[in-house]
């Protein structure tokens, strides 16, 4: 084990770690709102979106008494929209069953819709200055160096390891854990980077073990995700007599769930077998853009229709683009807009 990790640690993060961000030293339900944000983000993606959150919804009351479409719209463009619909589904069960304060017990917290062991740990030390451990991807890929863990990290045996070193290595007190862990995730995001680490930087450079081999980019091993294919849809805006667009919400699951847009099908002529129509073969051509999501691109083809509406029997919403307060995915809208 390393000599002295969480103080040397600590020593660092004062003197070069984060100290500014929005939800620090707020509470614990700003601690939560942005670990949920902060899953497969970045932080300066984050920022913006967790302020404008916060602003709409201060309390944990506020946010469990909205609209699940009032969320999803102000989560819009964060992506992996299946976390906004967790914060509100825990939300609701915060406010019924914990008389609106968040759980102060890592197995209470585990239970609640979208937060996992990591989470829970993050919670409970940032936001409540408790002892709380966390695994996240920062710091699987900091022990991962340090300790040269080889295989898939995701794994049974990997994670049982990595679990019980950052156990060994969070100090015991509610406050020296708390700084611990935001130093984790500092280390990991300034200096042991995935692309491009400054080991010359960190504070255990002497310490790392795939650093003295000189393999550190060995580590973490990289999973082989298996990619999809790349896909082209469709996406056919509808307008009325007076400007404004159909909109239909999309299934509660898969991409873009519980959000807003307008048709979208792999072709011009299925979309009109939706809407019973040839003239859909009539619609225009505006513009495309390439959107990649974790997996694979879709190239999205935007075509615009003019009809009546009274001819379109679907069951959507027929807004102006502007004056629409639902939420939209963020390809979409920028495609709308262009």
């Amino acid at each position: 084990m390393i000599k002295n990790f969480s103080q040397r640690l600590a020593v660092w993060q004062k003197q070069y770690g984060r100290h500014e961000l929005p939800w620090q030293r707020q509470g614990g339900y700003a601690t939560w709102v942005s670990e949920i944000m902060l899953q497969q983000t970045q932080v300066q993606v984050v920022v913006p979106y967790f302020q404008k959150f916060i602003q709409e919804f201060p309390t944990i009351s506020d946010l469990a008494s909205a609209s699940l479409d009032s969320v999803l719209a102000h989560w819009a463009g964060l992506g992996y929209y299946t976390r906004a619909r967790n914060l509100h589904k825990a939300a609701k069960i915060i406010v019924s069953d914990h008389h609106c304060e968040i759980p102060k017990d890592l197995d209470l917290l585990v239970q609640l819709p979208g937060i996992g062991r990591s989470t829970a740990g993050a919670i409970l030390s940032l936001g409540f200055g408790l002892r709380g451990v966390i695994q996240d991807g920062n710091v699987r890929r900091v022990f991962s160096r340090l300790f040269c863990i080889q295989g898939d990290l995701s794994k049974a045996t990997a994670q049982k390891i990595l679990w019980e070193l950052a156990d060994q290595l969070t100090p015991k007190s509610g406050p020296d854990a708390c700084i611990h862990t935001q130093a984790m995730m500092d280390l990991g995001s300034i200096v042991c980077r995935r692309r491009k680490p400054t080991c010359q930087l960190c504070p255990f450079a002497d310490d790392c073990q795939a650093n003295q081999r000189g393999e550190v980019m060995l580590f973490p091993e990289p999973n082989r995700v298996k990619q999809r294919p790349d896909e082209t849809w469709v996406v056919l805006q509808l307008e009325n007599e007076r400007n404004e667009t159909l909109f239909l919400r999309r299934p509660p699951e898969g991409i873009w769930g519980g959000l807003y847009a307008p048709h979208i099908d792999s072709s011009l002529s299925k979309i009109g077998e939706q809407i019973k129509t040839v003239d859909v073969l009539e619609a225009e051509y505006q513009g495309e853009l390439t959107h990649a999501f974790s997996h694979f691109k879709v190239h999205l083809e935007h075509y615009r229709l003019r009809v009546h509406s009274q001819d379109i029997t679907e069951v959507g919403m027929w807004r102006s683009i502007d004056r629409l307060k639902k939420g939209v995915p963020g390809p979409i809208n920028k495609l709308l807009n262009i």
